[in-house]
């Protein structure tokens, strides 16, 4: 599965129809953006009125607008206690979180989370000067009962050496630069890699 992720800023209908351009290559798109309720009211609204499937759409921490559009996913950060009290009381809606150590992972999976985003597990341009994870801590979370998706520094040259047993990957800059044919690249990697 791969996930875009926007980058964390107001998006302009560029950005929306860059992403309604490659919806087709990509399996999620997390809206992670500072707007406020309106303007991601009339972003999400954009979206499914240019066809960006809604199923795709994913939204970090947004809950009441998860229910106005009746969509799927939700996204928290880090040991967000909201995570766990709305998988409970939305069974029925996939939650995933952000996580960086073993203990969050296992915290994801108790509450009975859908799956996790994991990172960075390369150098990434949104983390710079930030030491990626260890091989060791990456097999050690890997080893956790759910699913488990790569972030940080993906891309063509990187998915050949993530380590074994990631679920999906996701991207920030990977997916917003990249058109269609290398979004294909990607996935024919991923496919080699699974």
């Amino acid at each position: 599965m791969f996930i875009a992720i926007t980058p964390y800023q107001v998006l302009t209908k560029e950005d929306l129809n860059h992403y309604i351009e490659i919806s087709e290559h990509i399996d999620l798109l997390l809206l992670r953006t500072p707007m406020n309720h309106q303007k991601l009211f009339a972003t999400i609204d954009y979206l499914i009125t240019h066809d960006f499937p809604k199923n795709k759409i994913m939204l970090h921490t947004h809950t009441s607008l998860v229910a106005t559009f009746d969509l799927k996913y939700v996204h928290f950060k880090e040991n967000d206690a909201k995570a766990f009290l709305f998988k409970k009381q939305h069974p029925d809606i996939s939650v995933s979180m952000s996580t960086h150590n073993i203990e969050t992972v296992t915290k994801a999976q108790k509450n009975n989370l859908d799956f996790v985003f994991f990172g960075h597990v390369f150098e990434s341009s949104s983390k710079q000067g930030a030491k990626p994870r260890s091989l060791e801590e990456v097999k050690n979370v890997l080893s956790v009962d759910i699913p488990i998706f790569a972030i940080g520094g993906i891309d063509e040259h990187t998915i050949q050496k993530l380590p074994k047993g990631f679920q999906g990957v996701c991207a920030i800059s990977f997916f917003r630069n990249a058109g269609n044919s290398a979004i294909k690249s990607l996935r024919k990697e991923w496919e080699s890699y699974v």
